[in-house]
Order: structure tokens, then C-alpha cells, then sequence
């Protein structure tokens, strides 16, 4: 266990927490956005996580065998994030309005149920559409390294962990100052209020979902140029590391969600320094089952919306 001394291991291993990390945070951003208004658990966000890579990959796929991507290659990565943010949003949305808006006043459990039945649809219907195939995120750009020293960082890990950031500080921003932001807050408030204040309440519960949606769509292209490949199983185990940091951070909490991913992915890069990589799923639900029982409205403190 020397090696725990070491300085260089000790900074790799944080720059890799920050990657999965990023990763995990924008993900637990749609599910507390969601339960601080709705009081409800979207278990279909990781699918739609899943879509969102899917979306990225068939567009960089179809800039590679099109040329467009050998002279654009920069280009061709930001459009792809945006047709997966858009591809992501749309099925957001289209949940939103199918599967959990009929259910709204309905006893807790139902909405629950509708989203696990929903989560298992969409996994089933990317199971078609590839045939149950592994697919390869085109390469690109080629992976490069920054060597100082020991220390190793890829590019590919400072555009995840400043891209993470940014989409992170931008939704912060957007829900303090702009006026969609403050009608956001004033519903997961007080429903009822806000709706007496003349807020559009179905329109703003639409507008959370599309944005939580779009961040897990980007945090699907990165996992895809991160990790190369994809499948249609591929949402699941994050979908529920991010529940996990939401749970860590203080559901319902914006900032404790950015906090949680962050955590939640600093733990896992450190724990398989002390056990094998495979079990590294063990952390985070062992980390989950702690903060359960010890402090349960996590890190930061639970937010939720008033009861109507």
C-alpha cells in the first residue's frame, strides 16, 4: 500500500474521479430537478441518457463516412452533442407528457411504476434498433496525454470535466436569474401558489424535464467518446450512480447534486485503489445504504416541493 503515498497516483486518481464524476452530476441534475418539483424519481433518465449517446453516435457516424468529420472534427463533435441534447429533450418530453402527466395526482407509487415501465420500453426499443449489438463511437479525434511528471491527463478528460462544469454553472445561473429559473423555484415551492401567481405550472414541469433530459444526453456523448462503446443496457448502472449522488448531495438540491456526482466519483477512483475494479459498483451503493441510514436528505439537505 506504499503506493497510497505516492503524489502522482493520489492526483491521477482525482483527475479520473472528476471525469466519472462530471459525468455523474450532470446525470443526478435531471433526477433532482425532477423530485424537487414533482416529489417523483425519474428511473427512465438513465434511457434517456442512453439515447442521447445513441443520438451522438449516429451523428458522428454519419460525419465520418461522409467526410465532413476528416476536415470539421471539432464541428462534427459539437453538433453531435447538440443532436443528442436534442434527441434527449424530445424524449423528455414526450415522457413527461405520456407517462407521468396522467399520473400526477395519482398515489406516489403509480408514477413510480410507470417510469420503471417506461425505463424498460425504451432499453427494449434500442435493443431493436441495433440488434443487441455493441456499437464503437467513431474515433475522431485521436486520444492525446498531457505528461507532468507522473501525472497523466487525456484531452478527452479536460473537455469532460470543463464541459461538465460549464453545462453545471450554466443551469445554476439559469435557474438564479432568469425568469423561467425563478418560476422553477417558485414551483417546486408551492405548486398551488405558483399556479395562483399566474405561472404555468404543466409548462414549467415540461421546461425541467427537457433540461434535465439535455444534460444527461451530453453526459451520454461523453461516455461515449470516453469509453468507445455503447449499448442499449448502457443507461442502467449510471442512471443509478446518479441517483445515487442525488441522494448524496440532497435530492431536490441543485448544488447538492453537482456536489454528489463530484463525490460519488472521487470515492469509486480512490476505493479501487483498496479493492478490484470490478467491484468498484460496490461504493457507490455501499456509500448509498450509508447516507440512507446516517443522513438521509444528504450532504446538503433535501429540497422538495410542497405537497398539493
Amino acid at each position: 500500500m506504499s503506493y497510497l503515498l505516492n503524489p502522482e497516483v493520489i492526483i491521477n486518481q482525482i483527475i479520473n474521479g472528476l471525469t466519472i464524476g462530471g459525468i455523474y452530476a450532470l446525470m443526478a441534475l435531471g433526477y433532482t430537478l425532477v423530485y424537487g418539483i414533482l416529489f417523483m424519481i425519474n428511473f427512465a433518465h438513465g434511457e434517456i441518457f442512453m439515447f442521447g449517446s445513441f443520438g451522438g453516435f449516429a451523428a458522428l457516424t454519419y460525419f465520418v463516412n461522409s467526410g465532413f468529420a476528416d476536415a470539421h472534427p471539432g464541428f462534427s463533435i459539437i453538433i453531435a452533442f447538440l443532436v443528442a441534447m436534442i434527441i434527449s429533450s424530445v424524449l423528455g418530453a414526450l415522457l413527461e407528457r405520456i407517462a407521468y402527466r396522467p399520473l400526477r395526482n395519482a398515489p406516489r407509487l403509480a408514477p413510480l411504476i410507470s417510469a420503471i415501465g417506461a425505463s424498460i420500453f425504451l432499453q427494449n426499443v434500442m435493443m431493436l434498433i441495433i440488434k443487441a449489438r455493441m456499437q464503437v463511437y467513431p474515433d475522431i479525434i485521436p486520444e492525446k496525454f498531457i505528461e507532468i511528471g507522473g501525472v497523466s491527463i487525456s484531452y478527452f478528460q479536460i473537455f469532460i470535466i470543463l464541459g461538465s462544469i460549464f453545462l453545471m454553472v450554466g443551469l445554476y445561473l439559469f435557474i438564479q436569474k432568469t425568469k423561467t429559473g425563478k418560476a422553477m423555484r417558485a414551483v417546486a415551492e408551492d405548486r398551488e401558489a405558483a399556479s395562483l401567481m399566474g405561472i404555468d405550472v404543466n409548462r414549467i414541469i415540461l421546461t425541467t424535464f427537457v433540461i434535465g433530459s439535455a444534460l444527461a444526453g451530453a453526459a451520454g456523448v461523453m461516455v461515449g467518446i470516453y469509453y468507445t462503446q455503447i449499448n442499449h443496457m448502457m443507461g442502467f448502472i449510471p442512471g443509478i450512480k446518479a441517483f445515487t449522488a442525488a441522494v448524496l448531495g440532497g435530492i431536490g438540491n441543485v448544488a447538492g447534486a453537482m456536489l454528489g456526482g463530484f463525490f460519488l466519483g472521487l470515492a469509486e477512483a480512490f476505493g479501487v485503489l483498496f479493492m478490484p475494479a470490478e467491484y468498484k459498483d460496490v461504493i457507490a451503493f455501499g456509500l448509498l445504504v450509508l447516507v440512507l441510514i446516517f443522513r438521509p436528505r444528504g450532504i446538503l439537505g433535501e429540497v422538495v416541493s410542497e405537497r398539493t
